[in-house]
């Protein structure tokens, strides 16, 4: 039997599946804690080991906070907003977004989210080159020691890339995020961001000692599941909703059916349209989080009462991530809310996370869907189900070795 080990070294639990590529199906998974606080190869190799069968090994990683990404834009509402969506589906958790030139303070700001990599846009092709030129001046005189991605305006790529690399900072240039108004390219950034993290990131966390941790993750875990998510999107050829509750963070992703009205019509969005995409809250969890989902909760006018147990706080974050997920956000104070998604003809609810996979998912998943005072239309005829062998990681790790077996791995009936 040929087979491959794909393992998800998250920031509470690890976890492995054994899949035999041949069979295309699931033989086994196996769940042991994460060994950050010493060295988080050895609860990988433990997960391996528990497995009770070898092949090549896929990982990702979401230990250590996962990837903290900054965007540096040139106008609010279009070039930062198109970044902003664009670093949500590379799996990066965006800490900061800023627009406009930058001065002093802005610079201050930025530094103060402590990003693991900054996302540098600004322009459409063709179009302005000085604030894309300028803000990676001051980027490269602020020694903010933090490796930047340029992928703004093709004609001002090499001045502003060449402004940071003299004063030292990694560099990785790629494609316009925007290279026309409203046309959304997230695919070159979004594999720059992963190269960075890859590179500069999961080494620096001092996860592991020694580079061999480094040499196995290939993505952050949300950039792996966001794949899974395309492979399932396009084995059923709908629209998919995936919420997926931790104990640090709650992520919400959607697939949707490309619409060419919203794309090219009249009331297409400026800042470009990402059919898939990801949205992470670093503020809601069950565990390390539920400080922050009971905020949370509050502020959206949610019922708090009896939340102590991870089944109500997991219910609490699912409800307040995808209100967030569907609503979009202000970009700004006084700013209309942008990137909002309209949910209501996904036909597959995904449940996903430690609580929903071990018998609280039903419950999750009719606290969002019964969700009427959101501010979001709710899918009106989705069937759900809750991933309990954790295979939608496993299909986007590999999907683009073995497309097949990822798109076996999902076949949810």
């Amino acid at each position: 039997m040929t087979t491959a080990v794909c393992v998800d070294v998250g920031s509470t639990y690890t976890k492995a599946c054994l899949i035999d590529l041949a069979g295309a199906r699931l033989v086994r998974r196996a769940e042991v804690p994460t060994t950050a606080g010493t060295d988080v190869l050895t609860g990988l190799d433990a997960a391996v080991a528990a497995l009770g069968g070898t092949g090549e090994l896929y990982v990702c990683s979401s230990a250590g906070g996962g990837l903290r990404l900054a965007v540096v834009g040139y106008e609010s509402l279009v070039t930062a907003e198109a970044g902003h969506r664009v670093g949500l589906s590379a799996g990066a958790q965006v800490v900061h977004v800023a627009a406009g030139p930058l001065d002093t303070a802005a610079v201050t700001a930025l530094r103060a989210a402590r990003p693991d990599v900054i996302l540098l846009v600004g322009g459409t092709d063709g179009g302005d080159a000085e604030v894309l030129v300028h803000n990676a001046g001051r980027l490269a005189s602020a020694r903010l020691r933090v490796p930047v991605v340029v992928a703004g305006n093709a004609d001002a790529r090499a001045a502003a890339a060449g402004r940071l690399t003299a004063r030292g900072v990694a560099v990785t240039v790629a494609g316009n995020v925007l290279p026309r108004i409203g046309v959304l390219d997230p695919g070159p950034a979004r594999a720059a961001i992963r190269e960075v993290f890859l590179r500069h990131v999961i080494g620096g966390k001092r996860l592991s000692r020694g580079a061999r941790f480094r040499s196995l993750v290939r993505s952050a875990t949300p950039d792996a599941v966001l794949a899974g998510v395309e492979v399932l999107a396009d084995r059923l050829g709908a629209g998919v909703l995936v919420v997926d509750v931790g104990g640090a963070t709650t992520d919400v992703y959607s697939a949707l059916v490309p619409d060419a009205e919203a794309e090219a019509g009249p009331n297409r969005d400026v800042a470009g349209t990402l059919w898939r995409s990801r949205t992470v809250e670093g503020d809601l969890g069950v565990a390390a989080g539920a400080a922050g989902t009971l905020a949370a909760a509050a502020a959206e006018k949610l019922d708090t009462a009896g939340s102590v147990t991870d089944r109500r706080l997991a219910a609490l974050a699912a409800t307040v991530a995808l209100r967030r997920h569907a609503r979009g956000h202000a970009p700004g104070p006084g700013l209309p809310r942008t990137g909002g998604r309209d949910l209501r003809d996904v036909r597959l609810v995904v449940g996903s996370g430690g609580v929903l996979r071990h018998g609280g998912g039903d419950a999750v998943l009719d606290a969002v869907l019964g969700d009427t005072a959101g501010g979001w239309a709710a899918p009106t005829a989705a069937r759900r189900m809750i991933d309990t062998e954790y295979v939608l990681a496993a299909a986007g790790l590999l999907a683009t070795d073995h497309p097949a077996v990822a798109a076996e791995l999902v076949n949810f009936g």
